[in-house]
């Protein structure tokens, strides 16, 4: 593999892509070792077609050498108290063996960059506790904010 460190081609999944998805959900699987939570088999072309076709969610993939070895997931939210949206990075993975070669920023960049094309105000993420090189990363990216985070489980 090449040492260029900018050597990832950037591409933003459209409906057509289902093959490209499945790969990134092994790259997410891998990389967060939870294999069971991003089977690449677990969705149906069908599902992953309306979910890549909606205008809210954003998948973006690294690839090198045609193959994919890292990714984003992320969703835009309108917001009611203005007219503008937020982008929300859900995921962001790159292969181990494809580590610190900027793939991630990268990505961030390439996700930044749609945010502007949206008029969105702010890109943020979550980043776990002990996960020093996600902190890391986004702590030169942008504006640290503590704060805490609720699962609440949906109930009738």
């Amino acid at each position: 593999m090449s040492d260029d460190l900018s050597s990832a081609a950037i591409r933003q999944l459209s409906p057509a892509d289902t093959a490209l998805a499945r790969e990134l959900l092994a790259v997410f699987g891998a990389a967060f070792e939870d294999e069971a939570t991003y089977n690449p088999k677990a969705s149906s072309d069908d599902y992953l077609m309306k979910l890549l076709a909606r205008e809210h969610y954003i998948a973006l993939v690294a690839m090198v050498e045609g193959k994919v070895v890292g990714g984003i997931a992320a969703y835009e939210m309108e917001k009611l108290e203005q007219e503008r949206s937020e982008i929300y990075l859900y995921d962001l993975a790159v292969l181990e063996s494809h580590r610190r070669r900027h793939i991630a920023t990268q990505l961030i960049n390439a996700l930044r960059e749609i945010a502007v094309d949206r008029g969105a105000w702010v890109l943020y993420v979550q980043a776990d506790q002990g996960d020093d090189p996600a902190i890391a990363l986004y702590t030169g990216l942008g504006t640290r904010e503590d704060v805490l985070h609720f699962d609440i489980k949906p109930e009738k």
